[in-house]
């Protein structure tokens, strides 16, 4: 069965303004795999070679206003680390670029792919941030040590300040490149787990996400408070002004590093929330075909797939009631759904019309099979919608007869009225809409057995009783008749106690008793005028 994909993150109900944004970076829904691959390398290329020199220029300013734990350092020094850091910069970033690329080369190569994707293939695409930020964290970690090797000969606590501000920068900057990636890679992620979830990869999830996101936008700017105002007093003397400086720069980049961080985990566990949401609210309204993409392999990933299990079931429990339904009438499966199924039955007053075709021996002699289904098919066509249409329900086919039941499982209102109004439409009908054939209609009524007869491992909902077999005989009897339909007396009786029913039996006439076979009472006939 197809289904229609719920929205991913952004999207609104009826547009808003991250609408942009997604389709820029997810593209459209019909785009191929190498427009999914081409668009996710350039936008991750972008992406993290911008954190990445943000991050190196935040450092740099950090360097700048921070003061010097060991009080006056030389002009000379200073020169030698902002050239050293510059060149490095200049050298890693193209370095990190190209490093990004070549792994750039093997996703999009699984992107591209027509298959589903295996489970190692899966958890290139799962793991790809990791491997991305693992990539840039070795390059900080190599710039963070050569700039502390550089400067131990001349001061171990500058030695230590640029350490530590540079690892500092860049843990922030790694995260922000594997938040920006995460996203950014999300379509080609939700395509590869389109095939199936992995049960357990590792991957941070809600809580891993949220103490990151504290971490990186509370800890690590306090931190650095923290040491600037132990170093202040431990090692060096530094002024008030230099302080408030320090302080104001370290306060803003946590404000807008921290809302960046935190903005960032958020959305990356709102959205899959959001497009359940939105898909929950498709269920609620009837509309069962819906899945949802699966973004992650975390919590949020098996929430989102588990919503689409859940989808699947309920489809499937729906499709299987839909042709349980058609097996034995939407009432019957409904009171069965509701209650349950116990053998045995209960006395009801129904009124019951029995249909069957005259000739049929012959017709299937004279005929081919395939022919005959068609005759027959559009025969019980025309039988089905008259009898629903005035509230009954075909209890069941007996190959070229059917027996219909008003009044059972569930109450209904004039059952005598709507038996004889549908069994006077249904010889008209017949007649005009499937001349080929001939069929008589017998109408009873009367208390009867209704219940699920059989045994615990197959049974049916039947109607048994008087009324049954009294209808069956009035429609043996009534294909010797012109209008081939003949009702009990006692119906036109029944149904004449409202005013709806005194003008349905004033379209009948009753006619002599006879005795029916099988019957020791006689039974009145009535025809229509």
């Amino acid at each position: 069965m197809e289904t229609d994909a719920v929205d991913g993150p952004g999207a609104r109900a009826r547009g808003g303004p991250l609408r942009p944004f997604r389709r820029l970076v997810d593209g459209r829904p019909g785009d191929s795999g190498t427009r999914i691959a081409r668009r996710a390398r350039l936008l991750v290329t972008v992406a993290t070679g911008l954190a990445n020199l943000g991050g190196a220029l935040v450092v740099l300013l950090f360097t700048i206003v921070v003061p010097d734990p060991a009080g006056e350092v030389s002009e000379r020094l200073h020169t030698i680390n902002y050239v050293v850091f510059t060149a490095y910069v200049i050298a890693a970033v193209p370095v990190g670029l190209l490093l990004g690329e070549r792994f750039f080369r093997r996703v999009r190569r699984l992107v591209e792919r027509h298959g589903a994707p295996g489970r190692h293939e899966r958890s290139l695409l799962l793991y790809a941030p990791l491997r991305l930020m693992s990539v840039h964290l070795t390059l900080w970690g190599i710039g963070t040590v050569g700039w502390v090797l550089i400067n131990l000969p001349f001061s171990t606590v500058l030695a230590v300040k640029y350490g530590l501000t540079s690892l500092l920068g860049g843990l922030t900057t790694c995260t922000v490149v594997y938040l920006l990636a995460e996203r950014l890679l999300r379509r080609a992620v939700t395509t590869a787990l389109a095939a199936g979830m992995p049960r357990r990869t590792g991957l941070p999830g809600v809580v891993a996400r949220s103490v990151l996101a504290w971490a990186l936008g509370t800890a690590v700017p306090i931190l650095g408070l923290v040491v600037l105002a132990l170093g202040s007093f431990l090692i060096a003397e530094v002024t008030l002004r230099d302080f408030a400086v320090a302080v104001l720069a370290l306060g803003g980049t946590a404000l807008v590093v921290g809302l960046g961080v935190t903005y960032g985990a958020a959305r990356a566990i709102a959205d899959p929330v959001e497009s359940v949401r939105l898909g929950l609210a498709r269920v609620e309204r009837g509309d069962l075909d819906v899945e949802v993409p699966v973004y992650d392999a975390t919590e949020v990933g098996l929430l989102q797939a588990g919503f689409n299990h859940m989808a699947a079931g309920l489809r499937e429990h729906a499709r299987l009631q839909d042709l349980f339904g058609r097996q034995v009438g939407e009432d019957v499966a409904r009171v069965a759904l509701e209650r349950g199924i116990d053998l045995g039955g209960e006395l009801r007053q129904v009124a019951v019309v029995f249909v069957d075709i005259i000739g049929s021996t012959r017709l299937a002699a004279d005929r081919p099979p395939t022919e005959v289904v068609k005759l027959l098919n559009d025969f019980f066509a025309v039988v089905v919608a008259t009898i629903g249409e005035h509230g009954g329900w075909i209890n069941k086919f007996e190959g070229d007869a059917a027996l219909a039941v008003f009044g059972a499982p569930l109450d209904l209102d004039g059952t005598a009225r709507r038996a004889l109004a549908a069994s006077r439409e249904l010889a008209e009908r017949l007649r005009r809409e499937v001349p080929a054939l001939r069929a008589a209609v017998g109408v009873s009524a009367g208390e009867a057995v209704a219940g699920h007869i059989g045994a615990e491992e197959r049974f049916e909902y039947t109607v048994i009783g008087d009324p049954v077999n009294e209808a069956a005989r009035l429609t043996d009897l009534a294909k010797g008749t012109e209008a081939r339909v003949l009702a009990a007396g006692s119906l036109i009786e029944e149904a004449a106690v409202d005013e709806a029913g005194r003008e349905e039996a004033a379209r009948w006439r009753l006619g002599e008793e006879v005795t029916l076979r099988g019957r020791t009472r006689p039974t009145r006939l009535a025809s229509p005028r």
